[in-house]
């Protein structure tokens, strides 16, 4: 197997894009990754797709093809696939590109992913995002990711220390954290009394609990280290690449506030970087509610159970903490378009590793990006070095 490199990232801007089409979002992530990596369109060897939902978003399927063509690359006839694991699609269509590029298959292959969620109603998106659920045992039972990620948050608080200030602090970090990020969707600032006192949607989840509804594309350029810099003077290495599969529904697991495929892909992604919690210097995790970090940070293995409300209080996953979590502003303040999250977490450390990020700057050499499908029925870590 080949060493693998990330050589160029692009993002749009993510929010409500009600003049752009779906097409057209990934074009433009497409065009500023090419672009970044100083490659061009010829050079393409494939191209995987992260995407969710585009058939009941925008009544679009074939996504593959259709990004192919607008991308004026099937006059080439590149393989384009579309890759689909829910919320964890776009982190599963880098580790494809990864593994197509690792294996020797091909040499400079695009990863990329976009969902363009807003062109439906709040209550269509929410039926949309439940199909990622147990359909047959959640959804028919009305169960909605809402309300099957508060009873993760109940459960955890009943077994362990975590206190609503503490999971409030979540959101106010990441708001933080998105107010220096000029992509996210949301870049104010907000208080703990701004969490408490929104709306209740399933408690004890309030609406600042909870990521937004987004539009946006993100892609990247990945080719073999050892051709790396012929594109580029700052490629960033791929150092381990894992997944892991759960239950889909809540009620068959062994403990719903303990992600296992989690669990199972972070010690994966660690055995085969061949490094240890301490060596990490940021990580992006799937906060799709305040409750997700928490349960990530510690089903990683960065803390003990029952240890991350307290840490996040106290500031260690901020920007000037022992272990940044979510400079981008994470899915709760940058967005969460959910075909594109997995990709937009893989710029954001490469971004980090390349000493890019400006405002949301740490000192970092070595990341790691968590990529979450439904309630943890796949699980997909990455760790990156500089």
């Amino acid at each position: 197997m080949r060493d693998v490199a990330v050589i160029g990232v692009g993002c749009t801007e993510f929010g409500e894009h009600w003049s752009t089409s779906f097409r057209d979002l990934f074009v433009k992530a497409g065009t500023m990754a090419l672009e970044d990596a100083g490659v061009s369109g010829e050079k393409i060897d494939a191209l995987y797709v992260g995407n969710m939902s585009a058939g009941r978003f925008v009544e679009q399927e074939h996504i593959g093809a259709l990004i192919a063509d607008y991308a004026g690359l099937a006059s080439n006839h590149v393989p384009s696939t579309r890759v689909e694991a829910a919320c964890a699609s776009g982190g599963l269509a880098f580790r494809q590109a990864v593994i197509a590029v690792a294996s020797g298959m091909e040499d400079v292959v695009v990863a990329a992913g976009v969902e363009k969620m807003t062109d439906v109603g709040t209550g269509a998106s929410v039926d949309m995002l439940a199909s990622a659920a147990d359909r047959e045992w959640e959804g028919f039972a009305g169960a909605t990711f809402p309300g099957l990620y508060a009873m993760i948050a109940n459960d955890y608080m009943h077994r362990y220390p975590l206190t609503r200030e503490q999971l409030a602090e979540v959101a106010v970090k990441n708001h933080e954290n998105g107010s220096k990020n000029p992509i996210a969707q949301f870049r104010n600032r907000i208080t703990v009394d701004t969490v408490l006192s929104s709306s209740l949607v399933a408690d004890p989840l309030r609406l600042f609990d909870c990521s937004p509804i987004t539009d946006g594309a993100a892609a990247v350029v990945v080719v073999p280290l050892e051709r790396a810099h012929e594109f580029t003077d700052s490629p960033v290495k791929v150092l381990a690449s894992a997944q892991a599969s759960d239950t889909i529904a809540l009620h068959d697991r062994r403990d719903i506030s303990t992600l296992d495929a989690t669990v199972a892909a972070g010690k994966r992604a660690f055995a085969r970087a061949g490094l240890t919690h301490k060596e990490i210097d940021l990580v992006e995790v799937h906060d799709c509610f305040t409750i997700a970090e928490i349960c990530a940070i510690e089903d990683l293995g960065f803390c003990k159970k029952g240890e991350a409300g307290r840490l996040t209080a106290e500031g260690a996953t901020a920007l000037n903490g022992d272990l940044p979590v979510n400079t981008s502003g994470g899915l709760k303040a940058c967005g969460h378009p959910v075909g594109a999250t997995g990709i937009k977490q893989i710029c954001e450390v490469v971004t980090q590793l390349r000493g890019e990020a400006a405002g949301r700057q740490v000192d970092a050499e070595v990341g790691m990006a968590h990529n979450v499908g439904g309630t943890g029925a796949t699980v997909v870590v990455h760790i990156l070095g500089a």
